[in-house]
């Protein structure tokens, strides 16, 4: 907080507040819509933390559009169900001229004409629809595409999203209602670094951007999808009150102007050829796109004739895809391999007589897990249709069973760790290696020990690992903690110096927080976020090796798969020899001070609304969890109690509606302090 904003008024607070948000806003849609930036990134982070510093002050000033609330934070219990004022119906689609031609012809049947029709055609994105809805310029709400009737409320998730204006630009022509639609991406560059990110932790990996930015949107903990790189193109429109549209070409025009991402490889057609050819120049072009498009859309662009055309009971008749010829080869299976990743998780492969496909070789091929392969009947010596998914990974589509000659094998998961020979544990679709000092996985958890996430051991690279890891001077995580220099020196790729220098950083390393050492450990399901969680409720390591799966899933965000596998990692007596050889070098765990934690409200969660008065909201839910109780952002019929603020809004109403007990402030405070 600045020390100017320290003695502030409310109503110069209040006028600050507006002028940040406007400008903040207006960088905002240079950056990501524009990419024509005026400000550094520094400048732009300082008006946000005098922004955040006004707010903390003058709570009651944060308002739902504010440049503050795109950090995420709130966490659901689930997703509430929404209805959408206009339905979101699937497209129909084509793949060839005659299909197009078809098309136009039953468009002007319908529409009983023998002039061209205009169509405006833009590419068709390959992400996860959304619909957001603006009453008065304002986003009031954000959801899933669902069953087109009915989607799920992911408002929280949606606003965290740059390229999603929280307030319509202009002044003139804002609509009093409008349902904005259109598509969250994953973009192509950031989704190939995730995966490797995900690849390199041992993880499973997604297999194409669409359902990655499925499960960034879905994510209950809107702060995580705030992490997630995610782009936002909009492309229609739903119910709109207040603002005519006579042509598709104008729904263009205005979302660009109220300040959307629009797609720039939009173009009004005379007729159904211009549109075919059209189709023809956008399909190389796709390759240069940052996200992923699989074919076109053609929209008639006159909207009489849109509602005149109607739709049958699953597609409106005035729209079409028309897809892109897929990327696809076949090629043989010579033999399926198993990887084992930084955490245990052993991934089939299928390794492949080498095929090009767009340009690029392809020899292998995740086959992701066991029940995939068992589900598309994938065999050893098959020859198989293979295709790159989302134009990043290949991908084995399906075998040509005609192709058979009788040689074909049958694939087997291991019962054993091909590395290390351990047993291999099964947990639903995936298969793990339980063995921490398993070769195949020490190499990827000391890279992820020595990370700034953890240990943060300047120097300590991937094949300096290697090369430890060959001669035998490390066999397990806690050996890294004996090195000295004299291990070093004979080495190659060591000097006096540069051993004298990862001694020293080792060293240094051994003061270490509790959440760091946690996320250190490489426990499936637990990373950085559940480290620092964990380490909020646990005074010690041996205290949290201690927890039952029941004490662990009474934390809030603790889920039963991250408490199953957190109990099992600590009941391996190899695990809790590791940790006591890692203490005994000399490492000492910082801890944060321990919330005592009563049981008076077990079993019981909390939502809170509107401006509090003697604390913060996040104050608040805190002092609830430490009596036992959950706090979560929405209500729904199992929760216990809506505790409310000056300007409580809809959480309020819908309270009243399910009947769940509200409380004021104060008596929310009572019911803390009473026995």
């Amino acid at each position: 907080m600045t020390s100017e904003n320290k003695n502030i008024s409310k109503s110069q607070a209040s006028k600050r507040v507006d002028e940040l948000s406007r400008e903040l806003e207006h960088h905002n849609h240079l950056y990501y819509i524009q990419n024509s930036p005026e400000i550094s990134d520094f400048e732009f982070d300082t008006l946000l933390n005098e922004l955040k510093s006004i707010e903390a002050i003058y709570p009651e000033l944060i308002k739902p559009n504010s440049p503050t609330q795109r950090v995420g934070g709130t966490v659901a219990e689930g997703f509430n169900s929404v209805p959408h004022r206009v339905r979101m119906m699937s497209i129909d689609n084509i793949s060839d001229e005659e299909g197009a031609y078809d098309f136009d012809n039953r468009v002007k049947r319908v529409l009983e004409i023998d002039s061209d029709i205009e169509y405006v055609a833009e590419p068709k994105f390959d992400g996860v629809s959304a619909s957001l809805t603006y009453e008065k310029g304002l986003l009031t709400q954000g959801a899933t595409r669902g069953n087109g009737l009915m989607g799920e409320d992911v408002t929280a998730n949606l606003k965290t999203i740059n390229t999603i204006p929280l307030k319509l630009k202009g002044i003139k022509n804002i609509p009093d209602l409008i349902e904005i639609r259109g598509e969250v991406l994953y973009p192509i560059k950031a989704f190939k670094a995730l995966n490797k990110e995900l690849s390199d932790q041992g993880e499973p990996v997604f297999a194409n951007p669409r359902n990655a930015a499925s499960g960034a949107i879905r994510q209950l903990d809107s702060s995580i999808t705030a992490q997630r790189p995610l782009d936002f193109y909009a492309w229609g429109v739903g119910e709109v009150i207040g603002f005519e549209i006579n042509f598709e070409e104008e729904i263009v025009q205005a979302l660009r102007s109220w300040g959307f991402k629009v797609e720039d490889h939009i173009m009004k057609c005379e007729n159904i050829d211009q549109a075919i050819s059209y189709q023809k120049e956008m399909e190389p072009v796709r390759d240069n796109l940052p996200y992923e498009a699989d074919g076109i859309v053609l929209k008639v662009n006159r909207k009489d004739y849109q509602r005149e055309l109607g739709a049958t009971a699953k597609h409106p008749r005035w729209n079409i895809a028309y897809k892109f010829k897929p990327r696809q080869a076949t090629t043989k299976i010579n033999d399926i391999t198993v990887q084992v990743g930084r955490i245990g998780l052993l991934t089939p492969v299928a390794e492949l007589e080498p095929v090009k496909i767009s340009g690029i070789t392809i020899k292998r091929a995740s086959l992701h897990t066991d029940d995939i392969i068992k589900d598309r009947d994938i065999r050893i010596g098959d020859t198989v249709l293979i295709q790159r998914a989302g134009d990043v990974i290949p991908e084995v589509v399906m075998p040509i069973t005609d192709k058979r000659i009788g040689k074909e094998r049958e694939f087997k998961m291991p019962e054993n760790c091909p590395s290390c020979h351990t047993l291999v544990e099964r947990e639903g679709s995936y298969y793990y290696c339980p063995n921490l000092s398993c070769p195949a996985q020490l190499k990827g958890r000391i890279k992820h020990l020595a990370s700034r996430k953890a240990f943060d051991i300047e120097g300590l690279g991937e094949k300096i690992v290697e090369q430890l890891m060959d001669v035998g001077l490390i066999k397990d995580l806690a050996d890294l903690f004996y090195l000295k220099k004299e291990d070093l020196l004979p080495l190659e790729r060591f000097a006096e110096k540069s051993a004298a220098n990862l001694e020293e950083e080792i060293e240094k390393s051994k003061e270490v927080t509790f959440d760091r050492f946690i996320n250190a450990l490489s426990i499936r399901h637990v990373g950085e976020r559940m480290a620092q969680i964990l380490s909020e409720n646990f005074s010690s390591i041996e205290e949290l090796m201690s927890q039952s799966e029941e004490n662990l899933v009474n934390i809030h965000t603790v889920g039963e798969e991250i408490a199953k596998s957190t109990v099992h990692f600590f009941e391996q007596e190899a695990n809790r020899e590791l940790i006591s050889k890692m203490l005994a070098s000399g490492i000492k765990i910082q801890h944060n001070e321990k919330t005592e934690i009563s049981d008076k409200f077990v079993g019981q969660s909390f939502v809170f609304t509107g401006a509090l008065q003697t604390m913060t909201r996040d104050e608040a839910q805190k002092l609830a969890q430490s009596h036992g109780g959950r706090a979560t952002s929405s209500v729904t019929k199992k929760t216990s109690y809506l505790v409310v603020g000056k300007d409580p809004g809809s959480k309020y109403d819908k309270a009243i509606s399910l009947e769940v007990e509200v409380l004021s402030e104060e008596e929310f405070l009572n019911l803390v302090n009473s026995d």
